[in-house]
């Protein structure tokens, strides 16, 4: 069954991916900039994505730039940087009503194709440097963006633990960059970067909707006016870490609510064999409400107020995320290691696994039912260099059998714990 009709097209250096359907009733483009994950670049990638959303040559202004949004029916231009793995992501939206559900205009979707376009070949700069006052409005912006971290005590020792856990790698920075960098970023060393990320990044398009994909596409080659440029290709690239003895890592601060973060090291990456397997192991360990970690660290034994894994596919990691009060860290500990050690003795039934394996599949085509969610879905198999589509996910999923389950548990390892606790335990 095919979920999903997408069309891959290369267009003037970049690949277009064209996605029809008549579930939504809007149009979403969402252009994506993939860079590898460096330290001297990504305060400056954080920075640029803010800066290009803010204005542009037409719009020299936040103000100007919303009304004329505004009067495109509502339309929205936004952004935001990711890390993927070692990949550095700058992502540009824009999302916009359907010209085939409005009356008496015809030219929304080529209005919106072309604003997107303005942000990489329009912006906001004269004489080869960015404006000024905008890119100084952007730095407060994202110093705050920043320093915020700090004040959501769980984002906070999420970051931390990856920090301490992945030190000396690239997945260690931090995909807003770094308060230190901003004040050096000047107008011009900002514009002269971004010149050469236009040049070096692996740049995707995504449009979806219900498009006449001859028009978009026509459009799409006037519009996204290249010059010279090569498509280029980044190779997914992951290397294992092996793990000797777990660290561990405690912080005092001002906090009522400890959190007890656990970082395990899988080695399992979306491409890898064991990857759907890797997916269920996280689901019965603590992805889903019926998890080992929900029903009996948080449930029966009463010792977090929330307890939950992630698994980084991209990373082949597994992060364990708990809140508890600090008195009982030791025991808290213990328990999530009998989680996992239950777990790699196949201490899982027939209906968990059943049940795990459903929530995966429905988590799965829910984002369907989202264009920016399906977008991600599709932009996943860019970042691993992989053909299969949705059907051979599902599949996946559904043939992952208990020894597999038990194979990725067998073979991932605690890394590192961190311990964020008050001043006073």
């Amino acid at each position: 069954m095919d979920y999903i009709d997408e069309k891959i097209h290369p267009i003037n250096g970049i690949t277009v991916h064209t996605v029809k359907t008549d579930q939504f009733k809007t149009l979403t483009l969402v252009l994506q900039m993939r860079a590898p994950l460096k330290r001297d670049t990504v305060t400056k990638r954080a920075l640029l994505a803010y800066v290009l959303k803010s204005a542009t040559a037409k719009s020299p202004s936040t103000k100007a730039l919303q009304n004329r949004l505004d009067d495109l029916y509502g339309t929205t231009l936004s952004s935001q940087v990711q890390k993927r793995g070692n990949d550095h992501l700058i992502s540009l939206f824009v999302h916009t009503a359907n010209d085939r559900f409005l009356s008496g205009t015809s030219s929304l979707t080529e209005e919106s194709i072309r604003l997107l376009a303005e942000t990489l070949f329009q912006p906001h700069a004269t004489d080869g440097a960015f404006d000024e006052k905008t890119v100084n409005k952007e730095k407060r912006a994202l110093r705050k963006r920043i320093e915020a971290t700090f004040d959501d005590k769980m984002l906070y020792a999420n970051e931390r633990l990856i920090d301490e856990m992945c030190k000396d790698e690239p997945y260690a920075l931090h995909a807003y960059g770094y308060t230190e960098d901003i004040d050096s970023l000047t107008p011009k060393a900002l514009y002269d970067y971004f010149q050469q990320a236009l040049k070096e990044d692996e740049i995707d398009l995504y449009i979806v909707g219900d498009i006449d994909r001859d028009h978009i596409l026509s459009i799409i080659e006037r519009v996204f006016s290249f010059q010279g440029r090569s498509r280029l290709v980044h190779d997914f690239l992951f290397e294992p870490v092996h793990v000797t003895a777990p660290k561990v890592v405690k912080e005092r601060q001002d906090v009522e609510q400890g959190k007890l973060n656990l970082g395990y090291r899988t080695n399992i990456v979306a491409n890898d064999p064991l990857f759907y397997a890797a997916q269920v192991f996280n689901g019965l360990f603590g992805g889903f409400p019926h998890s080992k970690l929900f029903m009996n660290v948080r449930e029966k034994a009463s010792l977090a107020y929330y307890a939950a894994s992630r698994y980084d596919s991209y990373k082949g990691i597994i992060i364990v995320m708990s809140g508890i009060e600090c008195a009982n860290y030791e025991k808290a500990v213990a328990i999530i290691k009998e989680q996992f050690q239950s777990l790699q003795d196949g201490a899982f039934t027939v209906t968990e696994l059943d049940q795990t394996k459903a929530l995966l599949k429905n988590a799965v085509l829910e984002a369907l039912d989202n264009p920016f969610s399906l977008i991600e879905q599709l932009y996943r198999k860019v970042l691993i260099k992989d053909s299969g589509d949705l059907t051979a996910w599902l599949n996946g999923i559904e043939k992952v059998t208990p020894d597999e389950v038990k194979q990725v548990a067998g073979m991932t390892a605690l890394d590192t714990i961190y311990f964020l606790q008050g001043q006073e335990d």
